[in-house]
């Protein structure tokens, strides 16, 4: 049995690990308010996006625009969407082993594929295990701005359009709600028709000028720009529900913890009183 000292010092050090938790718990909590309301903020901009797409691009059922034509797929583009810090559960290990399987389900050899990364535990993670990435995107913060993220997106968007890669998929992890998220993965490019709206036929009131394909060869960048943007969002507030989650659930094992050595310490204090008693009885019958 440990003597009460260690436990004693045990005891300590799980309150004060504890005292940490509980407060990470608290701010992960406020970041995941804001992220929720950066979501819901976003949302209207994404529908008059998608309006205006309907518009052009709904009318525009010949366009020749790469974005919207599907093509023979030799080589797919992975955007993946990690976190630079640890101590969030299994947000970063669901979606980057829902990765791997399907990198090796789908794909021969990694001339098949190319991996555009956020967040350093992705980096580190796939560099360990000898993948090639060919661009990154470090320390994002937790309330991206859509400047911060434009840089990598543009680059997803000119290997499509320059014919480096033929399809464009964003791995992340779906907001659910606070207890649950799930790791997901979409296709951004080639646009589908539920994104560029071609197969509803519907034609909002705008005028052009100077010409559809003009303004298409404009809008759809941005557009899928803000696809991208719109599922880092996503994937911060669920990163931080993902670390709200885990600190409680440490902070609710350190108590657990400390209940559990302080029923040890009371039992160890009785033993060492019962065996000083015991030690005292025995010398006065000694001496009697």
């Amino acid at each position: 049995m440990a003597s009460l000292k260690e436990i004693d010092s045990r005891i300590s050090s799980t309150k004060k690990m504890k005292q940490i938790t509980k407060a990470m718990n608290m701010v992960s909590n406020s970041k995941l308010r804001r992220a929720e309301e950066n979501t819901k903020s976003f949302r209207p901009y994404m529908e008059k996006m998608q309006d205006a797409i309907t518009a052009v691009a709904g009318a525009s059922k010949n366009s020749n625009h790469p974005m919207l034509q599907q093509r023979d797929v030799k080589k797919v583009g992975y955007l993946v969407i990690t976190s630079d810090r640890g101590l969030a559960g299994a947000y970063n290990a669901n979606i980057l082993r829902t990765l791997i399987n399907d990198i090796n389900e789908r794909h021969q050899s990694s001339d098949e594929y190319e991996l555009l990364v956020l967040g350093r535990t992705g980096v580190e993670f796939l560099e360990h295990r000898d993948y090639e990435i060919r661009d990154t995107l470090l320390q994002v913060p937790d309330q991206p701005s859509f400047n911060e993220i434009q840089t990598l997106a543009k680059k997803a968007i000119d290997m499509y359009n320059n014919e480096d890669i033929d399809e464009l998929k964003i791995y992340y992890n779906h907001f659910v709600n606070i207890l649950e998220s799930k790791p997901s993965s979409k296709t951004v490019l080639p646009l589908s028709p539920e994104d560029s709206s071609q197969g509803q036929g519907q034609m909002s009131s705008y005028e052009f000028e100077p010409d559809k394909e003009s303004i298409l060869s404009v809008i759809l960048s941005q557009y899928v720009e803000s696809l991208i943007y719109g599922t880092i969002l996503d994937a911060k507030a669920s990163e931080h529900a993902s670390r709200m989650t885990a600190m409680k659930n440490a902070s609710d094992n350190a108590t657990e913890l400390i209940d559990d050595l302080s029923l040890e310490y009371n039992r160890a204090r009785q033993a060492e009183i019962t065996q000083q008693i015991t030690e005292i009885v025995g010398g006065s019958a000694a001496l009697e």
